[in-house]
């Protein structure tokens, strides 16, 4: 039987490009991005690849994956702190991208693959159980009712992502949207993880390595709570 995967059918919601893009920062995609690449996911280039190989990717390390990277200081954070791992970064906001390229310029970090669009398509070529870690960071909240069920935190997106994870592995999700936080609860242990919380504390205060994004920063200006939940894959 053939692992390759077939291309799904599917739609995109959300930004995929902002405001022009500063020279340097068109520098940088021109570049590095093509090098950072975790691989080859143009289905119109490659339609019959095989599966990523993320211990090949990083030379043996863990493979962490950060869902949706926004302007790339907690990826850029974690990879500096963590040069045992590398970590795959997933964001289709160009602009976010190229902010990115530039803190891994300036920070020198090497286990980083950076993939600039839906980590969908990672889903689609990681293997099962490959994956030792899980990052959603300040996730769009899709605040309208009726667009609930385009947030990252539905079956569509956790059954995939629960089948790349490793037994035993962390998810992460940090949250400011008090609505967010309740369907998060509701739909990750449904979907195979468990609450790690025991205490409010382990929702309330950041995890011990945890860098402030600029979305948090924005959030706490604007009086708004973030929340820090931790799942395990069972």
């Amino acid at each position: 039987m053939s692992t390759r995967p077939v291309r799904p059918r599917r739609n995109f919601y959300g930004r995929l490009k902002g405001k022009s893009l500063k020279q340097s920062q068109k520098g940088y995609i021109e570049e590095d991005l093509a090098a950072l690449s975790p691989g080859a996911v143009d289905w119109e280039a490659n339609p019959e690849r095989a599966l990523l190989d993320p211990d090949a990717m990083f030379g043996g390390k863990p493979a962490w994956l950060e869902i949706g990277f926004g302007g790339g200081e907690h990826m850029v954070h974690q990879a500096a702190a963590n040069p045992q791992v590398g970590i795959i970064g997933c964001e289709p906001y160009i602009n976010g991208v190229a902010m990115l390229l530039g803190k891994i310029r300036r920070a020198g970090v090497g286990n980083v693959k950076v993939h600039p669009g839906d980590v969908r398509d990672m889903f689609d070529v990681l293997p099962a159980q490959s994956i030792s870690r899980a990052f959603l960071l300040y996730p769009d909240p899709w605040p309208k009712t009726r667009h609930h069920r385009r947030r990252f935190v539905t079956r569509e997106h956790l059954e995939p992502l629960h089948r790349v994870l490793k037994p035993g592995a962390l998810f992460r999700v940090a949250t400011d949207i008090e609505d967010y936080v309740r369907q998060t609860l509701e739909e990750v242990p449904r979907a195979g993880f468990e609450w790690l919380a025991e205490r409010p504390g382990d929702w309330r205060q950041p995890w011990d390595d945890w860098i402030s994004t600029r979305y948090e920063q924005k959030a706490l200006r604007e009086g708004r709570v973030p929340h820090y939940l931790t799942f395990r894959r069972i």
